[in-house]
């Protein structure tokens, strides 16, 4: 049986703490200025599939995942946090964990190569997570609540990974093993003994600023700074405001 330490208050997280990381982290006032990021969803899908539930069961359950989630975002609201930046959750048929998961038939791919499906629910969950951030904004009359797209942002990549400097959009730099250099067995890093010898058999790529996807699951830092620098000026929120403005609440 575990325990779990609920911690109510910032002030409650900094007396627990105590020692030397009281003096290294925040005061307990500067949660009241700090901005709130969540990136959310694809986690959240993938727990239902890998417990081989269908893709209306895991639709089913969205409603309770956005549930805990208001819950969180209310719960920060009255410890004083009053600036959200929201993510929604990326094209999870196109990562390779997602694909070789359930085998897709060959006309439920489209012409990128994503699972048409799997997005599907994708996008199902970012009009219920877009629901649910008009609510707040409702009912938490003093937070900034930003919504940022990017799936879109993520989708573009993909599909068009030649045209943003990429040459890999869907097979993974690190792995091993067939069409995505993806084997859930044997993931980034891992080995096999031979003669009682550890042999690395999933080895990264050799340059992976020009691959999309590191591992099957995550995209690569390069991914990761490319899809950051499309969304940071706010062409990608709603409202349409950049990063260094999102603490600021727009009426």
């Amino acid at each position: 049986m575990h325990t779990c330490l609920i911690i109510r208050r910032p002030e409650q997280f900094f007396s627990l703490l105590g020692g030397i990381y009281k003096t290294l982290l925040p005061k307990a006032e500067d949660f009241s200025r700090a901005l709130y990021t969540f990136d959310i969803g694809q986690n959240d899908l993938a727990s239902g599939y890998f417990q081989n539930m269908s893709i209306d069961q895991v639709k089913a359950y969205v409603p309770d995942v956005l549930d805990q989630f208001k819950y969180v975002v209310k719960n920060i609201y009255e410890n004083g946090g009053r600036s959200f930046w929201i993510h929604n959750t990326g094209p999870v048929g196109c990562l390779p964990y997602i694909i070789e998961l359930h085998k897709v038939k060959p006309d439920e791919f489209d012409k990128a190569g994503c699972a048409i499906p799997y997005n599907e629910v994708a996008k199902f969950f970012n009009h219920e997570l877009k629901s649910a951030v008009v609510q707040l904004r409702k009912e938490l009359h003093l937070a900034a609540i930003t919504y940022v797209d990017v799936y879109s942002v993520k989708y573009s990549l993909i599909s068009q990974a030649k045209k943003h400097g990429f040459k890999e959009h869907l097979r993974a730099c690190c792995g091993h093993g067939g069409k995505y250099n993806y084997n859930k067995k044997i993931g980034c890093g891992g080995k096999v003994k031979i003669d009682g010898k550890e042999i690395l058999i999933a080895k990264p790529c050799k340059d992976p600023s020009v691959v999309v996807n590191w591992d099957g699951v995550h995209l690569t830092q390069a991914a990761n700074k490319w899809v950051f620098d499309q969304i940071v000026d706010g062409s990608f929120s709603d409202p349409p405001i950049p990063l260094n403005m999102a603490c600021h609440k727009h009426l």
